[in-house]
C-alpha cells in the first residue's frame, strides 16, 4: 500500500460523505417544510451516520475485505438477501422488503452497490465467473419481485462489466442480451404500488417549496452519484469498480422519473443510504488495498 492509495481512499470517503450528507440534509429539510414527521426523516440522518461508520471500518480493513473470499461472500449475501424477500409478507403481490424488527428494509437497495463493486473489481478468473453468475441470479430475482428500478440498475451494471470483462465474444453478447431482456421484462410486469410523497415524490415536494430547492435536489442527486467514478479515475479494476458504483447510483436517481420508485438519499428511506455507504466502503477498501 502506498500513500497515494491511502489518500485516494480517504478522498473518496470524504467526497462521498460531503455529497451524500448534503443530499440527505436537503431531503430532511424538504420533509420538515412539507409537514412530514421528524421520526421519518430523522431516520435518514441516523442511517447516514451508521453507514459512514461501517464504510470507514470497511475502508480501514483494506485488503481483508477485498479478497476473493470476501467478494464471493458479498455476491452470495446479495443473492440470499434478494431471495429472502420472497419469504416475507408481500405488499400487493410485490416482494421487495425484509422486515427486521421495526425496520422495513428494501433489500435490493442495500446489496446492489456492494454487488456492483465486487462484480467490477474481481480479479481471479473463477471469482469473475462466480460474481457474474450471482448477478444473473440476482437479476432474475429482481424481475420476479418485481422491481423494474433495481432490475434496470443491475442490468446496466452487468452490461458495463460484461462489455469490459466477459471472456469471449459469445459470453459478452450473451450477458448483455440477457441483461437487456431482463430489464425489459421487469418493466412489463404489473406494479400496483402507489407512490408515497416523501419517498418517491420528494423532488416534486422540493419544487413545490421552491424551484431553487427542487433544482438543488437534482444537482445533489447527480453529484453524489458521480463521486465514485470521479474520484477513482485510474487504470485497472478500481476505475471500472468506481464507474459501476456510479452507474448503480445514477440509475437509482433516474428510474423514479419513470415510475413509483424510491428517490435515493433525498427521499425518506434508510436502505439506499446504508447500501450506498456499503458500496463506497468496499470501493475505498479496494483503493486502499491496491496501487493502480
Amino acid at each position: 500500500m502506498t500513500k497515494t492509495a491511502t489518500g485516494k481512499s480517504a478522498r473518496l470517503m470524504a467526497g462521498f460523505g460531503l455529497a451524500s450528507l448534503a443530499a440527505v440534509g436537503l431531503g430532511a429539510a424538504v420533509c420538515a417544510l412539507s409537514g412530514v414527521s421528524a421520526a421519518s426523516w430523522g431516520r435518514n440522518l441516523a442511517a447516514w451516520l451508521v453507514g459512514a461508520v461501517i464504510a470507514a471500518a470497511l475502508a480501514a480493513a483494506g485488503r481483508r475485505v477485498v479478497s476473493p473470499g470476501a467478494a464471493l461472500t458479498v455476491a452470495g449475501l446479495a443473492v440470499t438477501g434478494l431471495a429472502a424477500g420472497f419469504f416475507n409478507p408481500a405488499q400487493e403481490g410485490v416482494h421487495r422488503w425484509i422486515e427486521a424488527g421495526p425496520l422495513h428494509v428494501n433489500i435490493a437497495m442495500v446489496v446492489l452497490p456492494s454487488l456492483s463493486v465486487v462484480l467490477a473489481a474481481a480479479e481471479d478468473r473463477w471469482v469473475v465467473w462466480a460474481t457474474q453468475a450471482a448477478a444473473v441470479v440476482a437479476l432474475i430475482l429482481l424481475v420476479a419481485q418485481p422491481d423494474a428500478s433495481q432490475a434496470t440498475t443491475l442490468a446496466a451494471v452487468l452490461i458495463l462489466v460484461a462489455a469490459v470483462r466477459a471472456p469471449g465474444r459469445g459470453m459478452k453478447a450473451g450477458l448483455i442480451l440477457f441483461a437487456g431482456l431482463a430489464a425489459a421484462a421487469a418493466w412489463m410486469r404489473p406494479d400496483p404500488l402507489q407512490p408515497v410523497a416523501e419517498v418517491e415524490e420528494i423532488v416534486g415536494l422540493a419544487f413545490q417549496i421552491s424551484p431553487l430547492i427542487g433544482g438543488l435536489a437534482l444537482i445533489l442527486l447527480a453529484v453524489f452519484a458521480a463521486v465514485p467514478a470521479t474520484l477513482t479515475r485510474s487504470e485497472g479494476r478500481l476505475r471500472l469498480a468506481g464507474a459501476a458504483l456510479s452507474l448503480c447510483l445514477a440509475a437509482w436517481a433516474v428510474t423514479p422519473l419513470f415510475g413509483a420508485f424510491p428517490v435515493p438519499l433525498v427521499g425518506v428511506g434508510m436502505s439506499p443510504i446504508l447500501g450506498a455507504w456499503l458500496g463506497v466502503g468496499l470501493l475505498a477498501a479496494t483503493a486502499r488495498a491496491r496501487t493502480y
